[in-house]
């Protein structure tokens, strides 16, 4: 039994008008010892139809004017609710979704607080808790098995408790589960800001750190295979190579490589032989001659060869090189001569001895671009754009990569901190890490359907990378980035891959990518871009529980998506001070004291 409360009035569509009695204006009521709350915007109510009972949320009331008959009468007012079925009652048991809708005349009560925990009851163990709801302060159960089974989205504004829930839903499931998440998943967290560096998520003797610096030559470097290295799509990742000539070229670059890998004295007789080119051709090309100079500085040539090489300028009236010396200058009439004089003997000692990774790259990419202007393979003006940037940010990946033999990690959770990184590093690397743990986890998986294990990738302030409002890049390398992680997003989740995003700035990320979440906790978003961004992207959302995002306390989210039967409003328990995120405000009234 329950408090009839009122009775159906109109049936438009989805939209359910009722007549409340005068009865549902209390705040609370009791009833055969129990305890119902009264009737308020976002409550729930149950409305008879049948031996079934259909579940409403009121979304909205109103006062409707009713005059008496009598002349002279005092004008009576009828309160009236308009509410949304989402689910029904049968045998004690609730079901979401609309399928049975109510009639005019059928009788509406209130839900005791018993029924209000049934139609939040998981199938899970009911012990994955992060908070309560809300407006009831119920302790609700998420399912862990769906949640995680899926790509998740954490949006809010700062302040707004977006890290601590982000936090508290890993943490709570390592505190579960660490044990068997270790034999068969494992989850990389790119930490822009450096916030869960320790005892944060799980305990730090659970979980490796890489603390990447390129202020300091002091940070972890993360490390990389060689054949991974030496890719074509690494390496145009890194560098941002433009797709139509720079990629080519790196092609040429990687496979001549491999062609003369196996001869230990390969790059000496290379680079021995394209001085001899340029120095003897027929055709004095100065641009490759600046190359040259270039690269006997980059290599650490020994310096009398390095002063001589300089020494050598190009006469533009009358094209040819020419050879400096403190009283004259000799040019190369036929060039063998001059050579003869001043480089035989110092290129026959040339000896690079022990290059690799980056420096080897920027070397073997000189010589390439060398060897194909003399040839006429390639256009100076397209190639040396993506040799300055790799002059650029060698030294700066230089200390955040390592390239060699991969070790194997065994645990199931690495935490890759940017928080002492340069922009650029903080813009390129994570890209590159994405697509580096998403290769590695399909090779591991290929052979296996369904995936024997997963991998789940955590990138907080994903604005940082996912952004498509960036006019720091070329259109292009826009393009790669955002086409990549669709990938992922969009094909990620047959092989075991799973995504969550953490951000500020859901507008600024790639509405593709946000659409293609499964679940979201959405705490306080005021911008009108990010609100018009949710209500066009996520289905589950209903207008009552958008309309209270702007309004919502700290650590108060909507939890919507495939994984739940209907909105909830939740409040996020707060994290232990060790467990929180280092993302806690000043307290000023303690700095200032």
């Amino acid at each position: 039994m329950s408090i009839q409360i009122g009775e159906v009035i109109a049936v438009m569509g989805v939209e359910v008008s009722l007549r409340a009695y005068e009865n549902s204006n209390l705040e609370t009521h009791f009833y055969n010892g129990r305890r119902y709350k009264g009737v308020s915007i976002r409550e729930f109510i149950s409305i008879e139809h049948g031996f079934r009972e259909i579940i409403c949320i009121v979304e909205g009331e109103y006062l409707d004017e009713r005059k008496a008959e009598q002349v002279g009468a005092q004008v009576r007012y009828e309160r009236k609710l308009k509410a949304r079925p989402i689910g029904f009652f049968e045998n004690a048991k609730f079901y979401d979704g609309i399928k049975f809708l109510p009639k005019i005349g059928d009788p509406a009560k209130l839900l005791s607080e018993e029924q209000v925990n049934r139609i939040f009851e998981r199938k899970a163990n009911s012990d994955f808790v992060i908070g309560k709801l809300m407006k009831e302060e119920i302790a609700v159960s998420l399912p862990w098995q769906k949640l995680f089974n899926s790509h998740l989205g954490v949006f809010g504004n700062t302040g707004s408790g977006k890290s601590n829930t982000l936090a508290k839903l890993f943490t709570v499931l390592f505190d579960k589960k660490i044990d068997e998440i270790a034999q068969h998943s494992q989850f990389i967290f790119l930490d822009f800001n450096g916030e869960y560096t320790g005892e944060q998520i799980v305990q730090s003797n659970r979980k490796c750190v890489l603390r990447l610096k390129t202020r300091t030559n002091d940070g972890d470097k993360f490390l990389l295979p060689e054949e991974e290295f030496w890719d074509v799509e690494t390496l145009g990742i890194l560098f941002q190579a433009t797709a139509n000539t720079q990629r080519p070229f790196l092609r040429r670059v990687i496979s001549e490589r491999e062609k003369f890998r196996d001869y230990p004295e390969s790059l000496n007789n290379y680079v021995r032989s394209i001085f001899e080119r340029v120095l003897m051709s027929e055709s004095p090309n100065p641009e490759a001659l600046e190359l040259l100079k270039s690269l006997s500085k980059n290599l650490e040539l020994c310096k009398d060869l390095v002063v001589a090489i300089h020494n050598v300028g190009y006469n533009n009236r009358n094209p040819g090189f020419f050879y400096k010396t403190q009283h004259d200058s000799h040019y190369f009439s036929t060039g063998k001569n001059t050579y003869n004089d001043y480089f035989s003997e110092l290129v026959e000692a040339i000896d690079v001895g022990e290059v690799g990774g980056f420096k080897e790259l920027q070397c073997r990419a000189e010589l390439k671009l060398i060897s194909d202007i003399l040839y006429g393979f390639a256009q100076y003006d397209h190639i040396n754009p993506l040799l300055r940037r790799i002059e650029a940010l060698k030294n700066d990946f230089s200390k955040v990569l390592a390239v060699g033999i991969e070790t194997t990690n065994s645990k199931a959770i690495t935490v890759i901190s940017l928080r002492d990184c340069n922009q650029d590093v903080k813009k390129i690397l994570p890209i590159f890490l994405a697509k580096h743990f998403y290769n590695s986890h399909k090779e591991r998986v290929s052979n296996s359907s369904p995936p024997n294990s997963t991998m789940h990738l955590v990138i907080d302030e994903a604005h940082n990378i996912l952004s498509q409002q960036s006019t720091r890049e070329m259109e292009s390398w826009k393009d790669y980035r955002l086409e990549l992680f669709e990938e992922i997003i969009k094909e990620g989740r047959k092989f075991g891959v799973f995504i969550t995003l953490a951000s500020q700035r859901p507008a600024d990320i790639s509405a593709t990518i946000v659409s293609q979440l499964h679940n979201y906790f959405i705490h306080r978003l005021v911008n009108d871009r990010d609100l018009a961004l949710l209500e066009n992207t996520i289905s589950t959302l209903d207008s009552v529980s958008r309309s209270q995002i702007p309004m919502l306390p700290q650590g108060g989210c909507v939890v919507t998506g495939t994984s739940f039967d209907i909105p909830m409003l939740i409040q996020v328990d707060k994290l232990d001070g060790d467990k929180e995120p280092d993302s806690s405000d000043v307290n000023l009234e303690k700095l200032w004291s």
